[in-house]
């Protein structure tokens, strides 16, 4: 057993990499250096020279390559048994995986073979000082507190991060790192599933709120679905993405798949408006990383200023449209 920490970067069709893998580089190297040991990467995909070149540029020092035509799409079948075979073999102190839907449908899997336990979903990593374990802490009791979780018996340690939380390195070009191809394959009989199609959109458009750089989000004050159109005219002349709470999905105004919050999507975009949005813990745990964090909302008492950088207090109706045709002027 090694003090090494493992990151799972996660693959597209194309053999490039997925930014969940590589933002979990970042706490990687730190938690690898507590731990006494190095920074590790393992792929597992077809034709990933792209995503090996991704990891070695966003700081991972070892990077285990499992390369064939049958991980391509990602199955169940294929990905626990190429994942399980190299853990067991390289066996390192802590594995860190992405929060993804196949990353959540994984990481389980992994850790009943291995024995181990798992802390799903989780928003911090830190180690203990006394004994060089993981502290995983995730939302707990409907978000309503955050609970710090140990593995103290088995290893290794596993963990699924949130996508959103943390961010990249800096790109480093000039990183080398030792590649070390693993001939690991699994027979065509003992895929039970076949990918037959992918579909990547949504309620009919296309939602990219991880990766978004500005959201502008609606809440239970916009009042109905309807309203919703002045957020996304406000999102349109932003070049932005539209999210929303929980309560807006609830109410049916707008898809799931825009939801931001404990049981939507963690991002930290550049720029966060929150629009009608109380500040629930749910809702601040999937947006607190933001860069900058704008908030519109009627109540001066609402706790989503407790976040904020900036806070403007009153009707989002009146407010929003003024800000959209504000910046319409500026760009023209």
């Amino acid at each position: 057993m090694k003090n090494d920490l493992l990151v799972f970067i996660e693959t597209n069709p194309d053999g490039t990499a997925k930014n969940a893998g590589l933002e979990l580089l970042n706490p990687g190297r730190d938690l690898a250096r507590d731990q006494g040991g190095i920074l590790s990467a393992f792929i597992i995909g077809y034709n990933t020279e792209p995503a090996v070149k991704s990891a070695a540029m966003y700081g991972a020092n070892t990077i285990y390559v499992v390369d064939g035509p049958e991980y391509q799409q990602y199955t169940t079948d294929a990905y626990v048994n190429a994942a399980y075979r190299l853990i067991e073999e390289v066996m390192p102190a802590t594995v860190l995986i992405g929060a993804t839907a196949n990353g959540r449908d994984m990481a389980p899997r992994i850790s009943c073979r291995l024995k181990t336990g798992l802390t799903a979903d989780c928003t911090n990593l830190a180690i203990d000082p006394d004994t060089k374990k993981v502290i995983w802490t995730r939302p707990a009791f409907g978000g309503n507190l955050m609970a710090n979780i140990l593995c103290p018996d088995h290893l290794p340690q596993i963990g699924t991060v949130r996508p959103g939380v943390f961010k990249k390195l800096p790109p480093d070009s000039e990183n080398t790192a030792q590649v070390i191809p693993k001939d690991i394959h699994v027979a065509p009989e003992a895929i039970r599933t076949e990918v037959l199609e992918l579909i990547q959109e949504a309620a009919g458009e296309l939602v990219d709120l991880e990766g978004a750089e500005i959201i502008v989000s609606g809440g239970r004050g916009v009042g109905s679905g309807e309203n919703f159109s002045i957020i996304r005219e406000l999102a349109e002349v932003l070049g932005a993405t539209v999210g929303a709470s929980r309560a807006a999905v609830d109410a049916d105004w707008i898809s799931h798949s825009h939801q931001v919050g404990q049981t939507g999507k963690t991002v930290g975009p550049k720029l966060y408006i929150a629009c009608g949005i109380s500040g629930a813990i749910q809702h601040v745990a999937g947006m607190s990383s933001s860069k900058t964090i704008v908030a519109i909302n009627k109540d001066p008492e609402a706790p989503i200023f407790h976040v904020a950088d900036y806070g403007i207090v009153g009707d989002l109706n009146v407010i929003v449209p003024v800000l959209t045709e504000e910046i319409r002027k500026l760009k023209a």
